[in-house]
């Protein structure tokens, strides 16, 4: 299998293939072993959807992958863990009103919320002992109580990150299977840079190829059928 995983930063991609060869892939630079390349393609989903749009439009990879670390939610998952999401959910796109923070799919412009696919997530899951649950896109990290309890009671999530939703865009469009994975250095709450641990977060992403190897030709065919038809949406 080819497999495409895009992170924010250099950083990342070497945690994820340490010692792999570089390569340059039009204006990304990544590296790549086997059939596993990582490429850094920018912080946020924007940058994020750029990237993969970019190398996925040329065809011949069988699934691509977001990866990066990212923030856990307490009880949810804890620094060092690695989170594989069952489901993205891009948590800050939409309007503020005096009612409060209305989604993009109250305003009738989409779905905020994207089920993945179930097989693949589990087979991905399996091979690694992720935790598995939602993950957010967010464009303005949680850095207070208050909002990582907002997150929290709408969504139940796992962990946020800053790309997820914007590869997945890509992955759609171009109809290729899609999984994201986040190394957690820190919990989602009161901003204390001092306190995050990025090592951990690092060291969590080194299970990013197991995961995506461990994503059978077999699932990634299946859901490849799948991502061809509407994708499923929760709205």
């Amino acid at each position: 299998m080819t497999i495409l995983i895009v992170t924010a930063v250099a950083a990342e991609a070497a945690a994820v293939l340490p010692g792999a060869e570089p390569v340059q892939l039009g204006p990304y630079r990544g590296l790549r072993r086997g059939g596993l390349t990582a490429v850094a393609g920018g912080v946020g989903p924007a940058c994020a959807a750029a990237c993969a749009g970019t190398l996925l439009g040329p065809g011949g990879w069988d699934l691509v992958v977001s990866a990066g670390i990212g923030g856990g939610f307490p009880g949810r998952a804890a620094v060092g863990d690695l989170v594989l999401a069952d489901r993205v959910v891009h948590a800050d796109l939409g309007a503020d009103s005096p009612a409060g923070f209305l989604p993009i799919d109250v305003l009738g412009f989409g779905a905020a919320v994207t089920e993945l696919d179930a097989a693949l997530v589990g087979a991905a899951a399996a091979s690694t002992g992720a935790v598995v649950g939602p993950v957010l896109t967010v464009s303005t990290v949680t850095g207070t109580a208050v909002r990582a309890a907002a997150l929290a009671a709408a969504h139940r999530p796992a962990a946020e990150g800053m790309e997820g939703a914007g590869v997945l865009a890509a992955a759609r469009v171009h109809q290729v299977p899609f999984l994201e994975a986040r190394g957690i250095s820190n919990p989602v709450g009161p901003r204390d840079r001092a306190g995050w641990d990025l090592p951990a977060g690092l060291a969590a992403l080194a299970r990013v190829a197991a995961l995506a190897r461990g994503a059978a030709p077999a699932r990634v065919r299946s859901a490849a059928a799948a991502v061809r038809r509407p994708a499923p949406e929760v709205r």
